[in-house]
């Protein structure tokens, strides 16, 4: 019976290289890729397709990291999607709000690669078969850059199951349970390869000649979070239990510099003790917050960072998603949370509030006062710029949420060839990086949408050059 278990979980879990692991002490590849999440398999594609024979390691039994849990979509300017939604938008403006953003602590160039180049990424998951047609909105934006799948349905795991699909046509050897444990260097400093445990902690060698850093960030490592940023102990996070700061580890062991390593990010709205995030753009569809006295209280299209505050700033630390009908109707990622029953419903703003415990009369006026806006096309209360429904349409709902750490900006520095950079401002020959294992894009403050875009374009450039120096 163990060996008919052993058989069924190889097969459900598709690693078939495992099996030849046990015992073998060295192989070889062109490169090594650290991490099976977006950023991972993205570059993990690209370099094959540019003539690699890849390996890609993950310690976690299924692939997408953090990208699995990404909801809102991918931020690009100048496609077709945005042509056929009329919407006017440049890449010099697609620029100006990312440095805006993270107040300008980004690094300017990379921040212009991610936005001059988001548009590729797009049309290339688009040829892979992914669906990024819808166009909507997420905090921080001037217009609607935000591309996502046909209704707004949730964007990251629909990526992952594109590139994982391409991955597999390919035939690209990707082993779960496998851990990076050391970046193997020459004498002379350039990275010959890394050394692996596999999943009975059997340690092997894999000989290459690029190195791959995509393992993401830190935000489950709370020890690391308050080693950084002290104000944050005790918060929960968004992120998935492997996102430890590993790769961050690795990269700084093989001589890489570090970057805004106290730039860490909380996402304003996180079910109280559940850890779900509720993705921006149900605010971007026309969500507002109030509080516990039936207020609206923000401009709910401010940065992550000035939501969150005002968040913490209201009774008990929480606030109230307060949404209609109509916005459910517009946004198809908002089903997962009446799935999972965290959200309140009722047949009038009035019933909502008895079932909230809120002040009736506090809340009919708050809602009332932004339809107004709405109709009027200016929010004299908080500036929002834009309102893109009444909220009036029976049923009425609520999602009680705060903030929690979500998303880590600083890491291993890279240039614009997503080469690592060493302690003596050199790249260190063999080595990439992308994604939240990397710092400089975000700055002080990363907008939603930017990390979708961020892995696929960066992990692109890394699998590009690693297949180039392996050659």
């Amino acid at each position: 019976m163990k060996k008919i278990f052993a058989l069924v979980m190889s097969a459900v879990l598709v690693v078939p290289s495992l099996v030849g692991c046990s015992g073998i002490k060295s192989e070889k590849a062109d490169v090594v890729v650290i991490g099976a999440g977006g950023a991972g398999l993205a570059a993990a594609v690209e370099a094959h397709d540019n003539g690699a024979k890849v390996i890609v390691l993950e310690k976690m039994p299924m692939v997408g990291g953090n990208t699995n849990r990404a909801t809102g979509g991918l931020n690009a300017s100048g496609t077709p999607h945005q042509e056929k939604a009329g919407v006017k938008d440049s890449q010099e403006l697609f620029y100006e709000d990312t440095m805006k953003g993270g107040y300008n602590k980004n690094n300017p160039e990379l921040v212009k690669i991610l936005t001059t180049q988001a548009k590729d990424s797009v049309a290339w998951l688009t040829g892979l078969g992914a669906d990024l047609t819808d166009v909507g909105r997420m905090a921080g934006a001037s217009v609607n850059r935000t591309h996502r799948p046909t209704g707004g349905a949730a964007v990251g795991a629909h990526i992952v199951d594109t590139l994982k699909k391409a991955a597999d046509e390919r035939k690209v050897d990707i082993r779960l349970w496998n851990e990076a444990v050391e970046i193997i260097k020459d004498k002379d400093g350039n990275v010959t390869g890394v050394k692996a445990k596999n999943k009975d902690k059997k340690e092997y060698t894999i000989n290459a000649k690029s190195v791959i850093l995509t393992a993401g960030g830190f935000s489950a490592n709370q020890e690391m979070v308050v080693k950084y940023k002290p104000e944050l102990k005790g918060f929960a996070t968004t992120n998935h239990a492997g996102a430890t700061g590993d790769g961050i580890t690795l990269g700084t062991n093989a001589g890489s510099k570090l970057v805004d390593m106290t730039e860490i990010q909380t996402h304003p709205t996180v079910v109280p003790g559940k850890g779900v995030m509720v993705t921006e753009a149900v605010r971007g569809n026309g969500a507002i917050l109030i509080n516990k006295d039936g207020k609206r209280f923000v401009n709910e299209l401010l940065t992550r960072d000035v939501v969150s505050k005002a968040i913490l700033d209201q009774k008990d630390k929480v606030g109230y998603l307060f949404f209609d009908q109509g916005m459910k109707e517009s946004l198809k990622a908002v089903e997962e949370y009446f799935n999972m029953e965290l959200v309140t419903e009722a047949d009038s703003v009035e019933e909502l509030a008895d079932k909230l415990n809120i002040d009736k009369a506090t809340l009919v006026e708050s809602v009332n006062k932004y339809n107004e806006s709405v109709k009027s096309k200016n929010d004299s209360e908080f500036g929002r710029p834009d309102m893109p429904r009444t909220l009036d349409k029976p049923k009425f709902y609520a999602i009680e949420v705060t903030p929690a750490v979500h998303h880590t900006m600083g890491g291993l520095v890279i240039n614009t060839e997503a080469q690592v950079i060493g302690e003596n401002g050199q790249p260190i020959k063999g080595l990439y990086a992308a994604g939240e294992v990397t710092g400089g894009v975000h700055g002080g403050n990363r907008l939603g949408g930017n990390a979708l875009a961020d892995i696929v374009t960066f992990g692109r450039i890394a699998g590009l050059g690693a297949a180039k120096t392996s050659k």
